[in-house]
Parts: structure tokens; sequence; C-alpha cells
């Protein structure tokens, strides 16, 4: 398996039809919750990407400070449904902390989890910032990173 991050600028067509189609068959299609996929920010994202022989089994996307909060935003965190065995999820946040290290030298960042997911999240040094709410009819919490003592 290969990882890659790409600013949204250096993507192919072909890798963010990619990208944008596995989103909509995790994020719409198998979670049941028709939404609006294109939000303008990959725009001004940078892309994780875990692929196998050209083809993407995993994605996220890094927001810089400022476009969707104060701190560097990780979401969009999605693996293919028959990859999920081989752990991806946990590939493309390491990949994700890494690239916040070395691109703006801390790796504070927010994100928004699916509640189901805040334990995976805390693996990773996120905590939960008590704020809870739906997104598009799914349970959310809010995270931030919070580097070890």
């Amino acid at each position: 398996m290969k990882t890659t991050i790409k600013h949204y600028n250096e993507l192919s067509l072909d890798e963010f039809h990619d990208i944008i189609a596995l989103r909509i068959a995790v994020f719409v299609v198998e979670q049941d919750c028709p939404y609006q996929e294109l939000d303008g920010k990959d725009k001004e994202a940078f892309h994780v990407m875990v692929e196998k022989q050209g083809v993407i089994l995993g994605t996220t996307r890094i927001l810089p400070p400022g476009v969707a909060y104060d701190e560097p935003a990780i979401g969009r965190v999605v693996s293919d449904p028959e990859s999920r065995h081989l752990k991806i999820g946990h590939i493309l946040m390491k990949a994700s902390m890494e690239f916040l290290e070395k691109t703006y030298g801390s790796r504070l960042a927010r994100l928004s989890a699916q509640t189901h997911l805040v334990k995976f999240y805390a693996k990773h040094g996120f905590v939960s910032t008590g704020k809870t709410y739906l997104e598009d009819g799914i349970p959310h919490t809010e995270m931030l990173f919070q580097e070890k003592e």
C-alpha cells in the first residue's frame, strides 16, 4: 500500500473522482445519509490517500487553519468497506498527524467525529471538547488533539 498527500490543485481528475466516489459510497449510500458532499472546502484541502495497485482504499482531508476552525481540521476520514480489515483508518490518521507536524509544526487539530468513532480517534490523541450535536441526522462529537504529557 502507498500513502500520498496532495493539495487539491495537485490531484488528477481521476484521483478527485475516486476520492468523491468513495466518500459518497460510504457517507451517502452505506450510511443512508443524503447530504451535500461537495461543500467547497476540498479546493482548500490537502488530501491523504491510501492506495493499493492504483485503487484508492481510503482518504481523508486536512483543512488549513481558518477554513473550518482556528486550528487545522481533519475530516472526511473514510475507508473502502471491503478493505477495513487492513486498518486503513489508522494509516490515514498516522499520515495526517505526521503531515500536520511537518506542515504546521504541531499536531494540533480539531475534528468532528461520528460519536461511535470517539474511541478510534482517542487512540490518535484526540479528546472530546464536550460539544455533541447532530450533523445530517448522525450524532457527532467535536474533538481536539491533546499532546500526551
